[in-house]
């Protein structure tokens, strides 16, 4: 892959991506696809965008790849605390870019749904993972609780808690999760 000249802010690199991936109790495979990586100024605070030129992934929603041609490779949230655990590049190829490329590669190989579990598409997964990751019972607490993340947190702090207890976001023990996720977005700007 090499880097090639953009017209936004930021990075682009854009070339064969390789890699070989296995899981347990599935075949590893080794394989390459033609990929754009629009890397954002503001990265690792920001994701990556991924975009394959190669059209070997079928455009469609069964594919998880979006309307306008980027990979979707996870909910915005979910790949934001990857990054954090391992914020550089080959973080971001290792821990978002292979999963997806690895699962799509063994469907367009042996058939069947893709490996790792599928999030509903648009909000509603989105919800549902943000429902998963804040350990909240239902998409509705989840879009609430990340309302409250918006929020300034003098203004989230007198809001009603999400998680159900009834209390106002100040008092309740859920207020250190949405701390520590305020902690990684950072961005006021940041949105799902």
């Amino acid at each position: 892959m090499s880097i090639k000249p953009g017209s936004k802010p930021g990075l682009v690199i854009e070339g064969k991506f390789c890699f070989s991936a296995e899981s347990p109790g599935c075949k590893g495979i080794t394989d390459n696809y033609e990929l754009v990586l629009e890397i954002p100024e503001r990265f690792p605070k920001e994701v990556p965008r991924a975009t394959e030129c190669g059209y070997r992934i079928p455009r469609t929603l069964a594919f998880h790849v979006n309307a306008d041609g980027s990979l979707c490779l996870g909910s915005p949230l979910r790949l934001l605390l990857k990054l954090a655990e391992y914020p550089s590049l080959p973080g971001f190829a290792s821990k978002c870019l292979v999963p997806y490329l690895y699962a799509i590669s063994y469907k367009l190989k042996y058939g069947g749904k893709l490996l790792f579990g599928e999030l509903g598409h648009g909000t509603p997964g989105e919800l549902a993972d943000y429902a998963d990751l804040f350990g909240l019972q239902s998409p509705d607490a989840a879009r609430r609780a990340w309302e409250l993340l918006r929020m300034k947190k003098r203004i989230a702090n007198k809001r009603r808690c999400p998680c159900g207890c009834g209390r106002r976001l100040g008092k309740c023990d859920f207020n250190w999760t949405i701390r520590k996720f305020r902690r990684l977005l950072n961005s006021p700007g940041f949105s799902p």
